[in-house]
């Protein structure tokens, strides 16, 4: 049953052409259809989310697809970088502040969990929030308000969270730079995201998305690896995931060259023996 209430709002979204910003691929990988239909559940019901994998693999991008499948599709979707946040900033930029509440607050601030009103609270690389602030999220979680800067009450709020990671929280828990309770009122529903190389049999849809994608945005000819290209890039590791594979097709688009995998770049580069190793002449053959 589930199946069946999945696929039309799937569908929906994959119905984008590629130059549209929010268009995506979902591949055919089993692992990344089962996180799907976990992601639209989720959705469904609203409740908060961890996005687990490596740099480059799209968490924002299923933030964002949640975002779209719920019916808080309307409402605002409001990123936060967990990573730029400093302990003396960061309670009033996510909780706000009232007026004269601290020197230079000249006026009334919402903060990010009242701007995003109805809509979803994005927390990219929860892992790396200031461990001051872990308990205040957890209040935020649990009751549901934040109390603003300088406020006498707390204010209630809605909306829904969704956090992403590249660590591995339950490590971070053990080493007590992640609070065991935060964790577990994050994981309430967990996407973990395969890298690049747990999928390979998505490679080659990724490669037709990124480069009709890229071709339109660059009015260039459209590029079709022949069949030695296509094995050699689904056999490489991709060590920056999707990120990078749309990167080496972007590239290769802006220089107006074919794509190839960076390890063939810097062999090219490194091959050439240098004409000589003296220093005096190399400065002398550079100017």
């Amino acid at each position: 049953m589930a199946n069946l209430s999945v696929a039309p709002s799937i569908d929906s979204l994959l119905s984008s052409r590629p130059e549209d910003p929010e268009s995506w691929v979902l591949g055919k990988n089993p692992t990344v259809r089962r996180i799907a239909r976990h992601a639209e559940r989720a959705a469904e019901v609203q409740c908060t989310v961890l996005i687990s994998g490596e740099t480059g693999t799209g968490k924002e991008l299923w933030a964002r697809m949640l975002h779209r499948l719920s019916s808080r599709a309307k409402q605002p979707f409001v990123p936060v970088n967990c990573a730029a946040l400093t302990a003396t900033l960061a309670e009033s930029q996510l909780f706000g502040h009232e007026k004269g509440a601290f020197t230079g607050a000249l006026g009334r601030s919402l903060g990010v969990f009242r701007a995003a009103e109805g809509g979803v609270v994005f927390l990219d690389e929860v892992g790396e929030m200031p461990l001051e602030l872990q308990p205040k999220l957890l209040r935020v979680l649990q009751q549901h308000e934040v109390t603003p800067v300088g406020a006498a009450l707390p204010v209630n709020i809605n909306a829904q969270v969704i956090a992403a990671t590249n660590r591995n929280l339950e490590d971070e828990v053990a080493a007590g730079r992640f609070r065991e309770d935060l964790f577990y009122r994050l994981n309430m529903v967990e996407l973990l995201v395969p890298p690049l190389r747990n999928r390979v049999d998505d490679v080659p849809a990724l490669i037709e998305f990124h480069s009709e994608r890229f071709s339109k945005k660059y009015n260039r000819d459209l590029w079709k690896p022949d069949a030695e290209t296509l094995k050699a890039f689904c056999e490489y590791r991709w060590p920056g995931n999707i990120r990078q594979l749309a990167h080496v097709i972007e590239q290769a688009y802006v220089l107006d060259t074919t794509p190839c995998l960076p390890s063939s770049r810097r062999h090219e580069h490194t091959a050439r023996p240098l004409p000589f190793t003296d220093l005096a002449k190399l400065r002398r053959a550079a100017v």
